[in-house]
């Protein structure tokens, strides 16, 4: 370990001389000196001196940058973003991944850019939702703008779905409307279907029946939706939910359609209340005939909370 870190030092000397300038040198030899901050990073992190890893590779960065060589240079920062995620500083790491994808964007290589903050999404995600939220949807605009529609929407989707989980509701219903014109434009029908469902859970989840039903309506237009059996389970919630059936609307929200959809939207489904608490079917009379004392017009009803 102290070899390594002797010949970072030494690295980090040798650029250093190549950063000096004297009356035969007017100019720092920048690629020389990056080349040396690069080599030292290494040697630092093989060294496990992740901190003085992640200075080499901002002096790296700052090298590339005055050669402009952007792309080497937003590299170099995405590296110090890595060794700050080892060393469990992830918001500071973030902020070093999103350097680097302006970056790559200045250098024209928007992909790269995209894919950056794609992972630095799925970094922050388990620490905080809403700026994991942020990225997918700055990575999804990069695809947008390059007319790369199916890359677009898969990260468009990831957003929806913790959107769903953070239950900002209002945002979801933006994002999955999106989405769905997305996979309509690029014909891919059977994902609209499924695109319809989560809409109108989240919609019921906002009490707003009529969007729910307009959303469903709207769909009739894809080929193939109206007459599916997401189109007749939608239906048949709807008609549940407006009629204050919670059997009715309990059958939908347990079906294998809606159990086996992303995680997200299957959990919204079994939440889903029945406006004013919802009423249950009474059971057919039994076949003996036996009319007994008379019941009570309306029995009490224990799972008067309306939950699916």
């Amino acid at each position: 370990m102290a070899q390594k870190i002797n010949e970072a030092h030494e690295h980090i000397a040798k650029a250093e001389k190549y950063l000096k300038t004297s009356f035969m040198k007017w100019k720092p030899d920048y690629d020389s000196a990056a080349s040396e901050y690069s080599k030292a990073a290494v040697a630092f992190k093989n060294a496990k001196q992740l901190e003085q890893a992640k200075e080499a590779y901002l002096q790296e960065a700052e090298a590339h940058t005055n050669h402009r060589s952007l792309f080497h240079a937003a590299k170099a920062f995405e590296q110090a973003g890595m060794m700050l995620k080892d060393m469990q500083r992830l918001p500071e790491a973030i902020e070093f991944i999103e350097k680097a994808s302006m970056m790559y964007v200045e250098n024209g290589t928007p992909d790269t850019a995209a894919m950056a903050l794609d992972r630095a999404g799925k970094l922050i995600e388990p620490l905080d939702l809403a700026k994991a939220v942020h990225l997918y949807q700055q990575a999804a605009g990069v695809f947008e703008n390059e007319e790369r529609l199916r890359q677009a929407v898969e990260l468009i989707g990831k957003a929806s779905r913790l959107l769903v989980r953070q239950h900002k509701f209002d945002e979801a219903a933006v994002s999955l409307q999106k989405e769905k014109n997305m996979y309509k434009e690029i014909e891919n029908y059977p994902t609209c279907f499924k695109k319809t469902i989560a809409q109108v859970l989240v919609h019921l989840h906002r009490a707003d029946y009529v969007a729910a039903d307009r959303c469903v309506r709207e769909s009739y237009s894809i080929p193939g939706f109206s007459g599916s059996e997401d189109c007749i389970a939608m239906e048949t919630l709807l008609q549940g939910y407006d009629e204050q059936d919670e059997d009715q609307v309990t059958r939908v929200c347990t079906s294998p359609l809606l159990r086996y959809m992303d995680n997200d939207y299957a959990k919204l489904a079994l939440s889903l209340q029945v406006p004013g608490g919802g009423k249950k079917k009474k059971p057919a009379a039994s076949a003996s005939g036996d009319t007994g004392a008379a019941q009570p017009e309306e029995d009490e009803d224990e799972y008067a909370g309306g939950l699916c």
